[in-house]
Parts: C-alpha cells; sequence; structure tokens
C-alpha cells in the first residue's frame, strides 16, 4: 500500500540559507510560527517559519552549537555547544542571559513541559563521565540571575546518554544511550527506573515525544525507527530502512512518522544521489509502511521537526541548508486509513 504523498509539489520548499555549515538541531516553538536551527558553525538562527525570512541570530558560542531547545512561551532558549557552554537566551532580543560552563561538551538540552526545569547531558570524554544535570531555571525578572550549580546531577551507568526529554511524571525523564538502550531516571536519585536495553542495536541517535509524551519515537544508526511507549518502554512500532538513521519526528493529527538520515559524509562521495538516500521519508505510524518520500538535500538529513498544528515540516542537512515544506491540500484529504472513520 504505497500511496504517494503530495508534498508542495506545485509550490517549491522555502530554502533557508543562513548556516555555513552542516545543521544539527532545528526546532520549531510552540506557535509554530518561529523555527530555530544550529549548526556546526556555532551560530543559532531564528526563522519566520511561513515564509523563511530570517528574524535573528543568536552569537555566543566558540564551538558547534549541537542542541537548542525553546520553552512554551518562546520567551527563552536554549543551547548547548561543543564549547563546554550551556547557555540561555532571550528569545526575543537575542540577549545571552547566563552560561553555565562544564568540562566537557553540551550534547542535548530540553526543557521539561512546564518550562521550569533543563535537562542537559554531558559528553563522555577525556577522562570525565558523561553526565546528566538539571537545572531549576528562575523565570522571575529578565533571566540573567540563574544558579549555577543543577538541582540534580548523576552519571548514568553502563552506555553513555545521547538524548533525553522530560516525560509528564515529575522527576522522570527519558534517555537514549549509545548502545541502542532506552531508559527512565529518576532525576532525584539519580537511579534507573527501567530500561529496554534491545530498543535498538546502535547509537540513538534522536528521541521526540508525542503531544500527550505517552509515547515517543527514536531514530537509531541501527537503520530503524522506532516508536516506544512511554511507561513501559516496550517498542510498540518499528521502521525499518536501508540507511543509518540520524532523526524521526511525529506529524501530529495525521498517522505518519518522518525519518531521515543517509550514510555518513565520508562514504557519500563513492556514492550517486539515490544511493546516499537523501530523503526525508513518510512512514504509517500504525500499518509500519512507507507512503512516500521527499528529495532535496545534497547530503545526510541529520535533523527533522514537524510544525506543532501538522501544517508543514522541516529538515535539516549535512548540506548546510534547512528546508521547509509547507503540505499541500491533498495531504490533509488523504484518507491514511482508507474508508475507515476514526472518531475523536
Amino acid at each position: 500500500m504505497f500511496f504517494c504523498i503530495l508534498i508542495a509539489s506545485s509550490q517549491r520548499p522555502i530554502l533557508l540559507q543562513g548556516h555555513e555549515r552542516s545543521l544539527t538541531q532545528i526546532k520549531f516553538n510552540s506557535e509554530g510560527d518561529l523555527l530555530f536551527s544550529c549548526s556546526k558553525d556555532h551560530i543559532i538562527n531564528v526563522w519566520f517559519s511561513h515564509n523563511g525570512e530570517r528574524l535573528g541570530t543568536y552569537e555566543g558560542h566558540n564551538g558547534t552549537v549541537w542542541t537548542i531547545d525553546v520553552d512554551s512561551q518562546s520567551r527563552f532558549l536554549v543551547s548547548g555547544s561543543a564549547d563546554n557552554e550551556l547557555r540561555l537566551w532571550n528569545v526575543s532580543d537575542g540577549k545571552c542571559l547566563y552560561v553555565w560552563e562544564f568540562p566537557t561538551a553540551v550534547k542535548r538540552v530540553a526543557f521539561s513541559d512546564d518550562d521550569e526545569r533543563v535537562v542537559c547531558i554531558t559528553e563522555q570524554r577525556m577522562g570525565h563521565q558523561c553526565v546528566i544535570r538539571v537545572f531549576k531555571l528562575n523565570r522571575d525578572g529578565d533571566g540573567t540571575t540563574q544558579s549555577l550549580e543543577p538541582e540534580h546531577m548523576f552519571s548514568p551507568i553502563g552506555s553513555k546518554a545521547t538524548v533525553c526529554a522530560f516525560t509528564y511524571t515529575p522527576n522522570l525523564i527519558i534517555t537514549g544511550h549509545e548502545s541502542g538502550k532506552v531508559a527512565l531516571f529518576d532525576v532525584v536519585t539519580g537511579t534507573e527506573v527501567l530500561n529496554n536495553e534491545r530498543a535498538h542495536m546502535d547509537v540513538v541517535t534522536d528521541l521526540q515525544l508525542s503531544t500527550d509524551r505517552s509515547y515517543f519515537v527514536t531514530s537509531s544508526k541501527d537503520k530503524t525507527a522506532r516508536i516506544h511507549d512511554t511507561k513501559t518502554l516496550r517498542v510498540l512500532k518499528t521502521f525499518t530502512t536501508e540507511t543509518p538513521l540520524n532523526s524521526a519526528a511525529l506529524a501530529p493529527n495525521k498517522p505518519y512518522v518522518l525519518v531521515g538520515g543517509g550514510q555518513e559524509a565520508m562514504q557519500v562521495t563513492t556514492t550517486s544521489l539515490r544511493q546516499g538516500k537523501f530523503e526525508t521519508r513518510f512512514w504509517h505510524k500504525v500499518f509500519e509502511e512507507e507512503v512516500g518520500r521527499v528529495k532535496g538535500h545534497f547530503g545526510p538529513i541529520n535533523t527533522i521537526a514537524v510544525h506543532p498544528a501538522g501544517t508543514s515540516y522541516a529538515s535539516g542537512g549535512e548540506d548546510g541548508f534547512v528546508r521547509v515544506h509547507h503540505f499541500e491540500e491533498s495531504y490533509f484529504r488523504a484518507k491514511p486509513y482508507g474508508d475507515l472513520q476514526l472518531e475523536d
């Protein structure tokens, strides 16, 4: 059942050219009117998602910016970088409000659902363990008065964590690991509450939650994306491709999972564009079948984000471009379950 999804075939995707090196993460704000992007060129950009106009930049990092997240009010932005810093920014004027410094690079940051806390993962390197820290943000005043010390801090035992996110359960975070494991940690005690050692067979490259945080999708270098139950960590669905995956995202209001990846940059020169698999691929979330592909990038896709209203999606690639695709009317008219009518 391979039915094609028509995406912006009559209108070209919006190409965002504001980075000189490969993209590392892109993120919509909760309203979906702003798109944030970070890259190996040390810069964070913010764009209007409807037309691709650049609103501004956040400059201050001195290394690859690996990760960003924005709070639900679009007031604060956090970023983590290879310069071993976690930075807090004012979204509206681009001012850096606070800097936390660590012994190693910050690989992942995420806000809690109430915007009160930020979790960050620092890399295992040069004799330093992989550490997960949770900071309680002081949202009073202008945001420049923050606590230097984390509220909670622990090192996961075993395989290092690569991605993380807060669940709706207080003090519980989900982590994805280099070994392919996904786990639930209690941040107060630092204990591993639950794990699935065989969630993936290789490093977990991305983790994105559903709107209600009851399930989440992960991508991995083992060439699969998987949907997991947040409470039990049970694998609910598996989407198997022929290429290492760097990112996976869930489409709200439609039963689709978007995945992207591609061969490592080192091997790309020896293969054709088709073999490199530089497409965003759409899979049916329930039937586990591929339903469409969108080409465009000239290198592996590193990061994918879907508009919170499900009206568009964006992908960031090794080629340094962000491409924003607005879905056509046919996408919304399509019947992903055939003639079956679903009741809300």
